[in-house]
């Protein structure tokens, strides 16, 4: 988030503030699951939700568009809670109970999820098959995060820029 606030001020700032422990605990009792040790530390740190009055009930996910890349973006508890209610890969062998979405497109389609298990981080694709350990932890998905805004911050990544502090992907 240094990064982010160093190199996209503007879009830092638009951030909301870190969820409750309160939140949190609510959260993990109406899923039925316990966030992660990573994923719980970010989110008392940044909960990216929307404010209420921002949220369209009309896409499955909502949140700040264009970060950490173009189409995606990183899910609040809110959101979180409610892909991980209404994913649409639950119900088959292609999710599994454990998984909880930290990041996704507009539509639920693609993103990536921790294991509340183990703390690896997979992704899904709808129609495509679901990679598991992509990334370690949790952690080291945020240092390829942290290398991306450096190159970016360099102006050295060919499909995003930044202008008048906000990330521009092209």
């Amino acid at each position: 988030m240094s990064l982010l606030r160093e190199h996209a001020p503007a879009d830092h700032a638009d951030l909301p503030g870190p969820a409750t422990e309160q939140m949190l605990t609510a959260a993990e009792e109406r899923m039925g699951i316990s966030l992660q040790g990573d994923l719980r530390t970010w989110l008392l740190q940044n909960n990216l939700d929307l404010p209420e009055e921002d949220v369209d009930d009309d896409v499955m996910c909502c949140g700040f568009d264009g970060f950490p890349d173009e189409g995606s973006f990183l899910l609040g508890i809110r959101a979180m809670e409610r892909l991980y209610a209404n994913h649409p890969l639950s119900g088959g062998s292609e999710w599994r109970e454990e998984w909880i979405p930290f990041l996704s497109d507009r539509d639920g389609w693609t993103g990536k999820f921790i294991d509340a298990r183990d703390g690896r981080i997979g992704r899904w694709f709808v129609g495509a098959p679901t990679v598991t350990g992509e990334y370690a932890s949790l952690a080291h998905y945020f240092d390829s995060v942290a290398e991306m805004l450096t190159r970016i911050g360099a102006g050295d990544c060919p499909v995003c820029s930044v202008a008048e502090g906000r990330l521009v992907w092209s």
